[in-house]
């Protein structure tokens, strides 16, 4: 127990140095460009608008509950936070790596600072999914709370998955290629762009409780519960227990993985 609350005691000792670094990681990533930090929003709304012209004009599938760009950009917005997120955080030991070598710098929040700066991106989505609802006529209510709630799930998941990545591709530098090709799947196998009723598959046909074994599902889903459908996290309670023991045995695996490797980081690196 006591390996195990290192890395969040650390986080809590070094919280203050963490939000520093994260706004700066934040702000570096676009210096150079004329437009600066607007790069980080043009790029997620560019995805949107082409998504929703392919599924939402081209080809419809079946009718939804709200106009279909509102269906899509709940799905758009968890993934594009957990994709990017998970991309910075598994390059953080590398990108950083004249801190890995610094003895009494505490490496273990890098990954942490990354997730935190893609956070930033995020919260700017999540008020911009709430006013496009808005100018569609759909006001938030307090189903909306939830959106915090499925914000941490996600930045839980992700902050997991980036120990037991970040730890590996310092010593297999492939794996940053292997994350971009499973992200390419992850998407299309995530209901971000379809759900069961297009794909004419029953939520309790074998199928489906395989794709729901995505973690994802549970946070995508959830957005749409809390602005959709309008349904409470606790009403789907065997789903909530599968995704916190998976995130909680990542995160266990995660640490103690990152911890037993990180002697030989700055040899590596």
């Amino acid at each position: 127990m006591k390996q195990l609350m290192t890395i969040p005691s650390e986080f809590y000792q070094n919280r203050k140095l963490i939000w520093t670094l994260a706004k700066n990681d934040f702000r570096t990533k676009y210096a150079g460009s004329y437009l600066g930090i607007i790069w980080a929003f043009v790029q997620p709304v560019v995805t949107v608008m082409v998504y929703w012209f392919v599924f939402g004009v081209v080809r419809q599938g079946a009718p939804k509950a709200v106009p279909f760009v509102l269906w899509l950009v709940c799905g758009l917005v968890p993934w594009f936070f957990f994709q990017e997120a998970l991309v910075q955080s598994t390059n953080a030991l590398i990108e950083y790596s004249y801190l890995v070598k610094k003895v009494v710098f505490k490496i273990s929040i890098l990954p942490l600072i990354k997730v935190i700066a893609s956070l930033f991106v995020h919260i700017f989505f999540v008020a911009f999914t709430l006013v496009l609802f808005c100018c569609y006529g759909y006001f938030p209510d307090l189903y909306v709370i939830q959106l915090l709630y499925y914000s941490f799930c996600a930045f839980a998941l992700v902050l997991s998955m980036a120990y037991i990545t970040s730890a590996v591709v310092v010593f297999f530098r492939d794996l940053t290629h292997l994350i971009t090709i499973l992200l390419q799947i992850g998407i299309w196998m995530t209901p971000i762009m379809w759900d069961f009723t297009d794909m004419g598959i029953s939520e309790s046909a074998l199928a489906a409780r395989i794709l729901k074994l995505n973690p994802m599902y549970y946070i995508v889903s959830g957005y749409r519960n809390a602005l959709i459908d309008k349904q409470w996290f606790w009403e789907h309670p065997g789903m909530t227990l599968y995704f916190w023991a998976l995130t909680v045995i990542l995160f266990v695996f995660g640490t103690r993985l990152f911890q037993k490797l990180k002697v030989h980081f700055a040899d590596v690196l």
